[in-house]
């Protein structure tokens, strides 16, 4: 199965984003700092994710 390359980064962005968010609504709150960390994570993912190539799957044969 041959995924596309924006959908691994896209899954990483969502995964870096919940998880952030969700630890910064620990307390109920979300100060804006908390939100700032949140969307670097999220360009931070989808970034590093983009960049790195897919892996060629090996033959079987």
């Amino acid at each position: 199965m041959k995924l596309p390359r924006y959908a691994k980064a896209i899954a990483a962005a969502v995964a870096a984003g919940a998880g952030s968010v969700g630890t910064a609504l620990n307390d109920g709150t979300l100060t804006t700092g908390e939100g700032v960390t949140a969307v670097l994570a999220i360009l931070g993912a989808l970034g590093i994710t983009w960049r790195v190539p897919n892996r060629e799957p090996k033959d079987s044969a």
